[in-house]
């Protein structure tokens, strides 16, 4: 669960009862609390880079989402669900380093129906076609889920409709308070995962794998679909071997269990780079771009991925060993 060093409402939030809930709750702890009148969140210090960074990760947001247009999300859904946007973890590599500004705080917002009657919206126009939609697409919504139950009442809204499917990918395992809703099998949990080498060199502040994969075995527990993104994939020495036990581990503790795979190599911009550097200076992740292939992506800007015959052999060896494991039609995608 987040514990934020600082909260910032917008005015507009407290005109919800969620909003004025959360008010009285953060008045009774030890949580600096300011305002925002137009929505503008502002008043996060910091005197460099990396301090800026971390207490922009300490603080929360309580807003209300404005533009109700949903974006797409490929490959993984028709569409993003914005219940929440940020997240509590430090993970050296993640993209949202790029997208959330020097400061990137966390933001909930409070008027959860009326995000979830605009997806009605998408969904009619739809029919009779499933549509898809993805609770995590700028966020780990997890931590946060303590202070508006939104994934929940997500949950149960795309659980009572049979053209709507909804999934969303976490790091954390505060998962107790999904345990028993009725999703009606609609519902995909992923559980973002990787070596424990990675996890203990780049995801500072997340649950360690062993804490994770207790979490997705309650999940699955309680009838969710359940997924695992094994994210970034890193080519290190020896990563063959340890992503081999990742999923030999996982192969075990699941038998019987329907589980689905994604899979995503590392990959970096130029902007991510530099912006990673100047938060973590000291940091090990392997950017040099002389050893990665240059590529544009869907949103029109280049990305550094690995090179053609090293993306083959990891495809061709996640393949193999994933149908090996757990059987045939089993991978959503490997990039």
């Amino acid at each position: 669960m987040f514990k934020p060093k600082r909260v910032i409402f917008e005015e507009a939030a407290l005109e919800y009862e969620i909003g004025k809930k959360l008010y009285e709750e953060f008045k009774l702890k030890d949580v600096e609390i300011k305002y925002s009148k137009n929505g503008r969140i502002t008043g996060i210090p910091g005197s460099n880079e990396s301090e800026k960074y971390s207490e922009g990760k300490n603080t929360l947001a309580v807003g209300i989402r404005k533009t109700l247009n949903f974006q797409s999300c490929k490959p993984s859904a028709h569409y993003q669900l914005p219940l929440v946007s940020g997240c509590m973890g430090m993970c050296e590599y993640c993209y949202l380093n790029t997208q959330m500004g020097k400061k990137p705080y966390i933001k909930i917002h409070v008027n959860t129906e009326e995000i979830l009657d605009n997806a009605g919206k998408y969904i009619n126009e739809r029919k009779p076609d499933i549509t898809i939609f993805e609770g995590a697409a700028t966020s780990d919504p997890i931590p946060v889920e303590n202070y508006t139950g939104a994934l929940g009442k997500a949950i149960e809204y795309f659980g009572a409709n049979e053209y709507a499917k909804f999934r969303f990918v976490t790091k954390y395992t505060d998962i107790d308070s999904l345990i028993g809703l009725k999703h009606n099998s609609r519902t995909m949990i992923r559980f973002s995962i990787n070596t424990d080498r990675i996890i203990s060199s780049f995801e500072h502040r997340t649950p360690l794998l062993d804490k994770r994969l207790e979490a997705a075995f309650k999940v699955a527990e309680g009838g969710y679909k359940l997924g695992f993104i094994i994210a970034p994939v890193f080519l290190y020495d020896n990563w063959e071997q340890e992503y081999l036990n990742l999923l030999k581990d996982i192969s075990t503790r699941f038998k019987g269990i329907d589980i689905e795979f994604e899979v995503i190599s590392h990959r970096f911009t130029k902007r991510a780079k530099g912006n990673i550097m100047s938060i973590f200076p000291k940091t090990i992740l392997p950017m040099e771009e002389e050893f990665r292939a240059f590529k544009y992506g869907q949103f029109g800007y280049g990305k550094y991925i690995y090179e053609k015959e090293q993306l083959n052999y990891m495809i061709k060896f996640f393949s193999e060993n994933i149908i090996k494991y757990f059987g045939e039609n089993k991978i959503n995608y490997i990039i």
